[in-house]
């Protein structure tokens, strides 16, 4: 028994459409492949080769890989990423979370403008808020500097060895905060008002109800502001390759890894061990986050079953 007229019509429109759906993402998929895919698999087949004076390019296996662990340079820069990150990220995403529960309480004046100042540091460019807060920090030139000498403080070393570290904290830090402001305000405005309404029935004050409504609430948005936070703090490397110039006794061509793969790549021409820092830095990001994510999913199971 054949199907009716109106069921093959359906069918047809239903081809029709997941046709139509496929030629729109096609063009994402088609720079998605080309431009991540396929350097992806360039990438990882450089770092299996080795480029010799005699022979040229000559299968190496895992050798780069080894090379990589046995690596001082390598594992220095790791630890200064490692001790950026256990720093400036919380300290950055304590200071988006305040901000954003400060607008969304209603008590801030003037919340429209207080929101985008917050926002606009996002906005700069990151070399040229790199440049900016470079002259900011010269001690020679820049304002900080001058006005610590006019009243007596001596010259302020924020580009020192010991203390570059912490001066590109200040910059991310500067920079992103706003950025993750958006991310959990955005969350808190979705949240319901009844839960609010019902709060101050019971007699919550706004401590009490960010705490144990809003925080809990927005935790999704928390997380993943955590995890663009790890991506980003083993990605550095506009903030050392551009205050190299004026810091060069500070920031060596290893300073963080993913600088030290450049240098390797563009300065040394040894583009099969850079490939093999990059991939190693890629599979660190991938095991941190999936740590961060396993230990949010195990509190979660956690709640669950106090609650039940």
């Amino acid at each position: 028994m054949s199907s009716p007229p109106s069921g093959r019509r359906r069918n047809a429109m239903t081809r029709r459409q997941h046709r139509a759906a496929y030629l729109f993402i096609l063009p994402f998929f088609i720079v998605f492949v080309t431009m991540l895919v396929v350097p992806l698999v360039y990438a990882g087949y450089l770092s299996l080769f080795e480029s010799k004076l005699i022979g040229g390019e000559q299968f190496a296996g895992l050798a780069n890989y080894l090379r990589a662990f046995a690596d001082p340079d390598f594992w220095a820069g790791l630890g200064r990423v490692g001790l950026f990150l256990v720093v400036q990220v919380p300290i950055m995403l304590g200071l988006a979370l305040f901000f954003a529960l400060a607008l969304d309480s209603g008590r801030a004046r003037g919340s429209r403008s207080v929101r985008l100042l917050i926002f606009m540091p996002y906005a700069v460019p990151a070399v040229i808020a790199t440049l900016m807060w470079g002259y900011l920090y010269g001690p020679d030139f820049g304002p900080l500097a001058q006005i610590a000498r006019a009243v007596g403080w001596g010259t302020p070393e924020f580009l020192s060895p010991g203390n570059i570290l912490g001066s590109m904290m200040n910059i991310v830090t500067w920079e992103f905060v706003g950025y993750n402001m958006i991310i959990m305000y955005a969350a808190l405005r979705a949240i319901p008002a009844e839960l609010y309404e019902a709060a101050e029935i019971d007699g919550a004050g706004q401590f009490r109800v960010a705490w144990s409504i809003k925080i809990p609430a927005i935790r999704p948005a928390i997380m993943l502001t955590v995890i663009f936070s790890i991506i980003g703090s083993f990605q550095l490397f506009n903030e050392p390759s551009l205050l190299n110039a004026i810091a060069p006794d500070a920031i060596t061509n290893s300073f963080t890894p993913n600088y030290y793969a450049y240098n390797l790549a563009f300065v040394n021409r040894e583009l099969n061990y850079a490939a093999a820092i990059a991939f190693l830095l890629g599979l660190f990001i991938a095991i941190v986050s999936y740590i961060v994510q396993l230990g949010e999913q195990r509190r979660e199971r956690r709640e669950r079953r106090g609650m039940s």
